[in-house]
Protein backbone atom coordinates (compact mmCIF):
# COMPACT_ATOMS: atom_id res chain seq x y z
CA UNK A 1 0.00 0.00 0.00
CA UNK A 2 1.27 3.62 -1.05
CA UNK A 3 2.42 5.68 1.65
CA UNK A 4 1.03 8.42 0.50
CA UNK A 5 -2.20 7.17 1.00
CA UNK A 6 -1.14 6.27 4.69
CA UNK A 7 -0.51 9.59 5.60
CA UNK A 8 -3.54 11.05 3.74
CA UNK A 9 -5.92 8.63 5.48
CA UNK A 10 -4.07 9.36 8.94
CA UNK A 11 -4.77 13.18 8.45
CA UNK A 12 -8.03 12.84 7.27
CA UNK A 13 -8.87 10.68 10.76
CA UNK A 14 -7.29 13.63 12.44
CA UNK A 15 -9.67 15.91 10.68
CA UNK A 16 -12.27 14.13 11.06
CA UNK A 17 -12.30 12.51 15.16
CA UNK A 18 -9.18 14.62 16.29
CA UNK A 19 -5.60 13.74 17.38
CA UNK A 20 -6.87 11.29 19.70
CA UNK A 21 -8.40 8.98 17.50
CA UNK A 22 -5.32 8.22 15.66
CA UNK A 23 -4.18 4.56 15.81
CA UNK A 24 -2.96 1.85 13.68
CA UNK A 25 -6.05 0.00 14.77
CA UNK A 26 -8.41 3.08 13.64
CA UNK A 27 -6.23 3.08 10.34
CA UNK A 28 -6.30 0.18 9.81
CA UNK A 29 -10.27 -0.44 9.48
CA UNK A 30 -10.19 3.13 7.64
CA UNK A 31 -8.14 1.48 4.88
CA UNK A 32 -9.77 -1.86 4.55
CA UNK A 33 -6.05 -3.45 5.27
CA UNK A 34 -4.66 -5.36 9.05
CA UNK A 35 -2.43 -3.45 10.93
CA UNK A 36 0.82 -5.62 9.72
CA UNK A 37 0.67 -3.56 7.19
CA UNK A 38 1.14 -0.34 8.24
CA UNK A 39 3.92 -2.10 10.56
CA UNK A 40 5.66 -2.26 7.39
CA UNK A 41 5.57 1.61 7.38
CA UNK A 42 5.83 2.45 10.91
CA UNK A 43 7.46 1.27 13.96
CA UNK A 44 4.45 2.51 16.15
CA UNK A 45 2.06 5.18 16.50
CA UNK A 46 4.72 8.00 17.20
CA UNK A 47 6.22 7.47 13.74
CA UNK A 48 3.01 7.71 11.95
CA UNK A 49 2.56 10.59 13.89
CA UNK A 50 5.84 12.22 12.52
CA UNK A 51 5.12 11.52 9.12
CA UNK A 52 1.35 12.93 9.36
CA UNK A 53 3.26 16.38 11.62
CA UNK A 54 5.77 16.70 8.71
CA UNK A 55 2.93 16.04 5.95
CA UNK A 56 1.51 19.60 7.75
CA UNK A 57 5.00 20.98 7.35
CA UNK A 58 4.92 20.07 3.12
CA UNK A 59 2.06 22.62 2.59
CA UNK A 60 4.60 25.92 3.34
CA UNK A 61 5.95 25.65 -0.35
CA UNK A 62 8.53 28.18 0.35
CA UNK A 63 12.21 27.50 -1.23
CA UNK A 64 15.65 29.28 0.89
CA UNK A 65 16.40 31.44 -2.06
CA UNK A 66 12.66 32.87 -1.80
CA UNK A 67 13.40 33.44 2.04
CA UNK A 68 16.82 34.92 1.45
CA UNK A 69 15.60 37.36 -0.98
CA UNK A 70 12.44 38.45 1.22
CA UNK A 71 14.99 39.66 4.10
CA UNK A 72 14.52 37.89 7.58
CA UNK A 73 11.50 40.04 9.24
CA UNK A 74 9.29 39.05 5.80
CA UNK A 75 10.71 35.80 5.56
CA UNK A 76 9.42 34.62 9.07
CA UNK A 77 6.20 36.56 8.75
CA UNK A 78 6.06 34.89 5.65
CA UNK A 79 6.40 31.37 7.40
CA UNK A 80 4.24 32.26 10.42
CA UNK A 81 1.59 33.32 8.19
CA UNK A 82 1.05 30.04 5.89
CA UNK A 83 1.75 27.66 8.63
CA UNK A 84 -1.24 29.05 10.51
CA UNK A 85 -3.10 28.76 7.77
CA UNK A 86 -1.84 25.10 6.63
CA UNK A 87 -2.35 24.03 10.10
CA UNK A 88 -6.37 26.28 10.24
CA UNK A 89 -7.06 24.43 7.07
CA UNK A 90 -6.91 21.13 9.29
CA UNK A 91 -8.36 21.79 12.91
CA UNK A 92 -6.90 18.83 14.80
CA UNK A 93 -3.72 18.34 13.25
CA UNK A 94 -2.01 21.38 15.62
CA UNK A 95 -2.52 18.66 18.75
CA UNK A 96 -0.44 16.21 16.95
CA UNK A 97 2.91 18.83 17.03
CA UNK A 98 2.65 18.99 20.78
CA UNK A 99 3.51 15.30 20.81
CA UNK A 100 6.44 15.15 18.16
CA UNK A 101 9.36 17.59 17.71
CA UNK A 102 8.88 18.12 13.75
CA UNK A 103 12.33 16.13 12.58
CA UNK A 104 10.72 15.04 8.86
CA UNK A 105 12.13 16.26 5.49
CA UNK A 106 9.89 19.27 5.25
CA UNK A 107 10.14 20.33 8.54
CA UNK A 108 14.09 20.09 8.32
CA UNK A 109 13.79 22.08 5.29
CA UNK A 110 11.70 24.89 6.64
CA UNK A 111 13.74 25.33 10.23
CA UNK A 112 17.02 25.01 7.68
CA UNK A 113 15.63 28.35 5.48
CA UNK A 114 14.39 30.50 8.53
CA UNK A 115 17.22 29.79 10.22
CA UNK A 116 19.63 30.14 7.47
CA UNK A 117 18.03 33.54 6.77
CA UNK A 118 18.46 34.99 10.16
CA UNK A 119 22.18 33.90 9.90
CA UNK A 120 22.38 35.69 7.18
CA UNK A 121 20.84 39.01 8.58
CA UNK A 122 23.44 39.01 11.73
CA UNK A 123 21.77 36.96 14.27
CA UNK A 124 23.91 34.77 16.28
CA UNK A 125 23.93 31.21 16.30
CA UNK A 126 22.18 31.00 19.55
CA UNK A 127 19.68 34.10 18.92
CA UNK A 128 18.75 33.00 15.77
CA UNK A 129 18.34 29.41 17.25
CA UNK A 130 16.05 30.88 19.80
CA UNK A 131 14.08 33.21 17.42
CA UNK A 132 13.27 29.93 15.37
CA UNK A 133 11.92 27.80 17.70
CA UNK A 134 9.61 30.90 19.50
CA UNK A 135 7.95 31.77 16.23
CA UNK A 136 7.36 28.00 16.16
CA UNK A 137 5.93 27.93 19.31
CA UNK A 138 3.89 31.39 18.84
CA UNK A 139 2.31 29.26 15.69
CA UNK A 140 1.35 26.52 17.46
CA UNK A 141 -0.33 28.30 20.45
CA UNK A 142 -2.08 30.28 17.91
CA UNK A 143 -3.12 26.71 16.04
CA UNK A 144 -4.31 25.33 18.63
CA UNK A 145 -6.44 28.25 20.31
CA UNK A 146 -8.40 28.66 16.64
CA UNK A 147 -9.02 24.91 16.54
CA UNK A 148 -11.86 25.60 19.55
CA UNK A 149 -12.44 29.61 18.35
CA UNK A 150 -16.04 29.89 17.92
CA UNK A 151 -16.73 25.93 18.00
CA UNK A 152 -19.87 25.58 19.00
CA UNK A 153 -19.80 23.29 22.64
CA UNK A 154 -21.59 25.86 24.26
CA UNK A 155 -19.01 28.92 23.17
CA UNK A 156 -20.63 32.26 22.93
CA UNK A 157 -20.09 33.95 19.53
CA UNK A 158 -18.14 37.27 18.77
CA UNK A 159 -21.53 39.14 18.65
CA UNK A 160 -22.85 37.50 21.78
CA UNK A 161 -19.08 37.99 24.11
CA UNK A 162 -18.99 41.80 22.91
CA UNK A 163 -22.23 42.38 24.08
CA UNK A 164 -21.43 40.66 27.64
CA UNK A 165 -18.30 43.30 27.66
CA UNK A 166 -20.45 46.06 26.96
CA UNK A 167 -22.84 45.55 29.79
CA UNK A 168 -20.15 45.16 32.53
CA UNK A 169 -20.61 47.86 35.64
CA UNK A 170 -18.57 51.06 34.45
CA UNK A 171 -18.18 52.01 37.83
CA UNK A 172 -16.18 48.76 38.41
CA UNK A 173 -14.28 48.04 35.51
CA UNK A 174 -14.16 51.40 33.45
CA UNK A 175 -11.30 50.95 31.32
CA UNK A 176 -12.93 47.92 30.34
CA UNK A 177 -15.82 49.34 29.20
CA UNK A 178 -13.55 51.69 27.08
CA UNK A 179 -12.40 49.14 25.16
CA UNK A 180 -15.58 47.04 24.80
CA UNK A 181 -16.26 48.38 21.37
CA UNK A 182 -13.15 46.62 20.17
CA UNK A 183 -13.61 43.29 21.74
CA UNK A 184 -13.16 40.52 21.16
CA UNK A 185 -10.59 41.00 18.59
CA UNK A 186 -10.62 38.62 15.91
CA UNK A 187 -8.00 35.70 16.46
CA UNK A 188 -6.76 35.90 13.03
CA UNK A 189 -5.93 39.92 14.13
CA UNK A 190 -4.70 38.95 17.17
CA UNK A 191 -2.22 36.25 15.37
CA UNK A 192 -0.76 39.10 13.24
CA UNK A 193 -0.13 41.93 16.20
CA UNK A 194 1.34 39.48 18.04
CA UNK A 195 3.67 38.36 15.40
CA UNK A 196 4.78 41.78 14.77
CA UNK A 197 5.42 42.35 18.24
CA UNK A 198 7.68 39.46 18.24
CA UNK A 199 9.32 40.24 15.20
CA UNK A 200 10.05 43.55 16.46
CA UNK A 201 11.44 42.43 19.77
CA UNK A 202 13.65 39.96 17.26
CA UNK A 203 15.12 43.32 15.80
CA UNK A 204 16.11 44.77 18.86
CA UNK A 205 17.99 41.56 20.04
CA UNK A 206 19.53 41.04 16.98
CA UNK A 207 20.57 45.02 16.93
CA UNK A 208 22.08 44.71 20.66
CA UNK A 209 23.60 41.01 20.13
Amino acid sequence: MPLERIVSTALQIVDDEGADALSMRTLAQRLGSGTATLYRHFDNRAALVAHVVDRMFGAVELKGDELLAMGWQQALRTVAHTMFEALARHRNAARLMVEEIPLGPNAMALRENCVAALLDSGFPPRLAAHAFATLSRYVLGFAIQVNGHGGGGGQLDDAQVSSVFQSVDPALFPATVTVAGSMPVPIEDEFSFGLELLLSGLAHLRDDA
